[in-house]
């Protein structure tokens, strides 16, 4: 089987086509950081999407890569249950990557990916210097994933295909 990853970019916050929020539906950055809360998260959305690369990892790690002053966490809320979540990541040449990005299985289908994106987004433009704010995605996400991202303004740079 083959897997297509699509790198996806946007270069002027003025490209962002917003998606507005749906009732109930709150988006608040986990100012504080805990990297088993990020650990949770990380788990809680991708084990439908087979985000197993970190679950081995020890404590040490996880706090060392989520407990850095370059990532920060934004977490979904949907009438007081996590539905979701978003890390950026500030890199040195001043770009935001958004590094993971989804929605709890729970409430995928439910019209709040977009919302998520467009605040994904707006918090990344927000993190000056920004330059550009980029994304990678693969055949295996949600189908909806890449028609989001293009939805909301990113644009393909560049794809790969592995076999």
């Amino acid at each position: 089987m083959s897997v297509t990853t699509y790198y996806l970019e946007m270069t002027d916050p003025r490209e962002l086509n917003a998606k507005p929020c749906p009732e109930g539906f709150s988006v608040i950055e986990a100012e504080e950081k805990e990297f088993r809360f990020n650990r949770y998260l990380y788990q809680l959305v991708g084990e439908p999407w087979q985000w197993t690369d970190k679950l081995k990892w020890p404590d040490r790690e996880w706090q060392d890569y989520a407990e850095r002053d370059a990532l920060r966490t934004w977490v979904a809320y949907y009438r007081g249950a996590i539905a979701g979540y978003f890390e950026l990541e500030q890199q040195p040449d001043g770009d935001v990557q958004i590094a993971y990005f989804g929605l709890a299985p729970r409430f995928v289908g439910r019209g709040f990916g977009g919302h998520l994106l467009s605040c994904a987004l707006e918090e990344a433009w927000k993190w000056a210097p920004c330059r550009r704010v980029w994304v990678h995605t693969c055949t295996l996400d949600h189908d909806s994933a890449l028609g989001n991202y293009q939805a909301r303004g990113m644009a393909i740079y560049r794809t790969d295909t592995e076999e």
